[in-house]
């Protein structure tokens, strides 16, 4: 087989959870670049419409939507708009997400019920609802956003260190159950990128100098660079590779 067609999205179908900026619009993007027409999804209303506008301007089809996934009522209302565009979908990007920052003794409820909710439970109940369909059809690729906080424990965050060292695991098992079925179900692990998320950890002078000390290329990531990660997991050129984290993380792991 060809390269161009190991890595072409030719005729996919992507939902991309999380597209309105950042990592999800670059990967969102990125996709459509290799051919797949894209769903951008965002919690807010017409929150996606940018990232489906500079798709449609580089002469690809996508349609952006908008549900809350702190709660099943809005993951429903996500599965419905979804179905009614296209019936089904060859990619599950999951990369929505939440993160609070807090004291773990002074933590609040509510702050772990809802990171919890947004960066667990509704991309369980996605990997569910699509799935099911990727496995009757025998084919499909899942691909969830795990976290550097999936390997350590990170610091005033023990909701979001939870949700993704889980995230990685449901990407495991789903990958157990689902790859005889011809369903790739892995995640990405992203490093320290320039995101909404780490803006706390930029501005801040002192971990902002740890941080890059720490990572061996020397610079905090750019959404962009996530691409190629994304369309190799989006692919036929991974179909036997299951259950993988892909660390995208410029050496921080191997320092």
């Amino acid at each position: 087989m060809q390269a161009s067609t190991l890595f072409s999205l030719e005729g996919k179908t992507a939902l991309v959870t999380g597209a309105s900026r950042g990592l999800g619009q670059a990967m969102a993007i990125g996709l459509a670049s290799a051919g797949a027409r894209v769903i951008c999804h965002s919690s807010s209303d017409n929150g996606a419409d940018q990232t489906r506008d500079k798709i449609l301007a580089a002469g690809q089809p996508a349609i952006s939507v908008c549900a809350d996934l702190s709660n099943m009522e809005g993951v429903a209302s996500l599965v419905e708009q979804v179905e009614s565009y296209c019936g089904t979908l060859d990619i599950l990007l999951n990369n929505a997400g939440t993160i609070a920052r807090a004291p773990a003794v002074d933590y609040p409820h509510d702050s772990w019920s809802k990171v919890m909710d947004v960066n667990l439970n509704a991309l369980f109940a996605l990997c569910q609802k699509f799935g099911r369909k990727m496995v009757e059809a025998k084919h499909g690729k899942i691909i969830n956003i795990a976290s550097m906080l999936s390997y350590t424990g990170g610091i005033t965050v023990p909701a979001y260190t939870a949700s993704k060292h889980a995230v990685v695991g449901v990407t495991r098992a789903l990958a157990n159950e689902w790859a005889s079925a011809n369903v790739q179900v892995n995640a990405i692990a992203p490093g320290y990128f320039r995101t909404d998320n780490t803006q706390a950890l930029q501005d801040d002078p002192v971990r902002n100098q740890e941080v890059e000390k720490r990572i061996p290329a020397g610079s905090w990531g750019e959404p962009e660079q996530l691409i190629g990660a994304a369309i190799f997991l989006a692919s036929p050129a991974s179909n036997y590779v299951n259950g993988h984290v892909l660390a995208v993380d410029g050496g921080w792991l191997a320092r």
